[in-house]
């Protein structure tokens, strides 16, 4: 019987491990980002004092937040590529890459506003009150005032989405991104059922290894940038 060592390197010389959480990393990078903007645009609609805004803001994180990523992902796929044949760039990897980081920015921009309105709720009433009797309209209000205070409180939950994001950069594999992780996942067990509990193991530190730190620099930031009261 062959040695832990060499399942291991049996495993890691045939299939590129790294390069496939390196995939997950890069959807997580930009997912993101996009997923930050969008659900601070959704924060400002849903703390505006636009009833418009507000309905807007709100019916969008009910819907999102309510329907499965999976569904998500596979209506980007489905009608981006599928029924609109829409193409963003030549390459149809690059496509597929970028539809997928679409769907998982958009699903998690709910989340985001939501932990950023959750921190807006931290700053007392009365700055807001104090922003409006010295004039400042509402944009510059949250600009200045609101939303630098709420980040600061709402650094613990939007570490908790990012971690979320991390790990549900695997349902990808949907839309046929195939070198991720879930997907070389899913080759090697095929191809080394033997091996099926050692290679759930070798995902399952890399996935500890990615969201562990993550975790840990939130709470430490979320506590040194806490703001008094």
């Amino acid at each position: 019987m062959n040695s832990l060592f060499d399942q291991l390197g049996l495993l890691f010389t045939n299939y590129n491990i790294p390069a496939a959480f390196w995939v997950n990393i890069q959807l997580t990078f930009w997912a993101a980002i996009g997923a930050t903007v969008l659900g601070t645009v959704l924060a400002l609609m849903r703390v505006s004092p636009a009833p418009s805004l507000q309905l807007a803001g709100a019916f969008y994180v009910n819907v999102v937040r309510n329907t499965p990523l999976t569904i998500i992902i596979m209506l980007g796929f489905a009608g981006v590529l599928g029924a609109l044949q829409i193409r963003l760039v030549s390459n149809p990897l690059q496509n597929v890459f970028i539809v997928a980081v679409l769907g998982l920015a958009a699903y998690h921009a709910a989340f985001v506003c939501e932990a950023i309105r959750s921190g807006v709720n931290t700053v007392p009433l009365g700055q807001a009150e104090a922003a409006r009797a010295i004039g400042l309209p509402f944009l510059p209000a949250a600009r200045l005032i609101l939303f630098p205070q709420a980040i600061r409180g709402a650094i613990a939950p939007l570490g908790n989405v990012l971690i979320a994001l991390i790990k549900n950069t695997t349902v990808a594999a949907v839309g046929s991104v195939a070198t991720e992780t879930s997907s070389v996942m899913k080759t090697m067990i095929e191809f080394n059922g033997n091996l099926a509990f050692l290679i759930f193991m070798i995902f399952a530190v890399g996935y500890v290894i990615l969201v562990v730190p993550v975790g840990l620099a939130t709470t430490a930031l979320s506590k040194k940038l806490a703001v008094a009261r």
